[in-house]
């Protein structure tokens, strides 16, 4: 397997062994925790500091953005000795937008020492628990909540997107290329913008054609708009869709079982989802429909202010943005369907960005200016 050696990829040992079992439902209340609130600092040791995280509706083991976050949850508990539970790090899972406000409220209950909102679909209850509880810390992921007790986790997803645009812009054959967002927002389009400006850096003649889901809980939405999609004769398919992501999975294992011989791609979002795209042909010959992930890393960011809270420096009131310079983006370590000038394009696209020769769009006003 190749690696490419990015600034981004850290040492960061997840912990092995640690199932992803379904603790909390929504509204399901919890227990009191050891941790108390603790607004003005760190717990007096590890064994005395709780956590615990809200998902959005892509759920736990969504493959992708909720999952990333709760290994990085799971990686610090390792880390401090904690216990998964109400007495060490949790989680409560939110199967619609009802959830969100009942289960932080849950958590708010159980004494947390420092509560996660994953999403930005949860940033108008972040901010309405955390002004109703003052002496609580909150962190909300994706968004920005204006409030001193809580830190708001974002990070510089457009670069990423540029670089596996790169990908997708030099590793295409029809020149048409698709784009799968979940909800059409200003986070997700900071996604389609800066693929898109990637595939224009090094591919000037290949079109983007992009589609909302609309949902980042609809597999079968995604098996619809990607199978309109290869249909067309798109060959590459970036998507931003969380578990509606899954979806796109399926369509391209599916046209690859029946059609061995066509190069399509899929390329994956937040973890490195080469797992999602493997499979077996029918003659016994296992490939992978993964071309690359974008890694957009909420494991590090969600276990690093998990840190700085636990040591009495939690960043309440301050935006913690996280990019390719503070090692949160990149492309995935799974190279195998990568020729060498890609990796090479792709590196040197890179120090481009660090060196600030390019500043990539996030938006729709600054893709239209974009210039190289």
């Amino acid at each position: 397997m190749k690696k490419l050696k990015f600034g981004f990829i850290l040492s960061l040992v997840l912990a092995l062994g640690t199932f992803l079992a379904a603790c909390g439902n929504a509204g399901e209340e919890g227990e009191e925790g050891t941790g108390g609130n603790n607004a003005g600092g760190g717990a007096e040791n590890a064994g005395d500091f709780t956590v615990a995280m809200v998902t959005d509706v892509g759920g736990v083991d969504d493959k992708s953005f909720n999952q990333s976050a709760w290994e990085g949850l799971q990686a610090f508990g390792a880390e401090q000795g904690l216990e998964q539970g109400t007495n060490g790090y949790h989680y409560l899972q939110s199967k619609g937008n009802a959830d969100y406000a009942t289960n932080l409220n849950t958590l708010v209950r159980g004494n947390f020492d420092l509560i996660y909102g994953i999403g930005f679909l949860l940033a108008n209850d972040v901010a309405k628990v955390a002004e109703q509880n003052p002496d609580n810390q909150f962190a909300i992921v994706d968004s920005v909540v204006e409030a001193d007790n809580v830190a708001s986790i974002v990070f510089k997803e457009e670069q990423g997107s540029f670089l596996v645009g790169v990908v997708a812009g030099l590793t295409t054959k029809t020149n048409k290329i698709g784009f799968v967002g979940g909800v059409d927002s200003d986070l997700i389009n900071k996604f389609e913008f800066g693929f898109r400006a990637g595939v224009k850096a090094v591919n000037p003649d290949a079109t983007v054609e992009v589609n909302y889901a609309g949902a980042f809980d609809k597999p079968d939405q995604g098996i619809s708009i990607a199978s309109a999609m290869y249909g067309s004769g798109i060959d590459v398919i970036y998507h931003a869709s969380g578990a509606t992501g899954n979806g796109v999975f399926t369509t391209a294992k599916d046209i690859k079982i029946n059609d061995p011989e066509r190069e399509i791609w899929v390329i994956g979002v937040d973890k490195d989802q080469a797992p999602e795209g493997e499979l077996t042909l029918d003659n016994g010959e296992t490939v992978n429909v993964t071309l690359t992930s974008m890694i957009k890393r909420v494991d590090v960011a969600v276990k690093d202010v998990a840190e700085r809270a636990m040591n009495g420096e939690f960043p309440g009131g301050e935006i913690v943005e996280y990019g390719i310079e503070e090692n949160g983006i990149g492309i995935s370590e799974t190279q195998d369907n990568l020729s060498e000038d890609v990796l090479t394009a792709v590196e040197e696209w890179q120090q481009k960005i660090l060196d600030g020769e390019i500043t990539v769009p996030a938006t729709e006003e600054e893709f239209n200016n974009f210039e190289l």
